[in-house]
């Protein structure tokens, strides 16, 4: 299984990042605005739209508040398995650390999903700065 890691460093209280990442239907608005085009909310999950047209089902595994750890799991589409966290914490100095870990099958995969979640991080960097 591959699993991929991402660190983001961003200047932002980890209470105001946290309330981005936590605003599940607001992925496309508070978080990778551009990357993610649109977000709409089932039970349960939300449908993520991403620019480069790939549409995404993911359940809402976890929010849990106290940790500031989201985890959702992506069903359907070309994996065969997908669970990933983002979890916000205090870097020290004022801002935020986040650690972003995608778990997935099939490996061949892996490559397009690292390429993905980079490109999610320059995104998200700027955009969290700004909360």
């Amino acid at each position: 299984m591959a699993s991929i890691r991402k660190e983001i460093l961003v200047g932002a209280r980890p209470e105001n990042v946290w309330a981005a990442v936590r605003d599940v239907g607001a992925v496309h608005e508070r978080v990778a605005p551009g990357f993610v085009v649109d977000t709409r909310l089932e039970e349960g999950a939300r449908v993520v739209t991403f620019a480069n047209g790939i549409i995404a089902r993911e359940l809402i595994v976890d929010i849990d508040d106290e940790a500031r750890r989201l985890v959702w799991a992506v069903v359907g589409g070309r994996l065969t398995h997908h669970n990933a966290s983002l979890q916000v914490f205090a870097d020290g100095k004022g801002g935020s650390r986040l650690v972003w870990i995608a778990d997935l099958l099939p490996n061949e995969l892996a490559g397009e999903i690292a390429a993905m979640i980079e490109h999610a991080a320059r995104v998200m960097k700027p955009t969290l700065e700004r909360t």
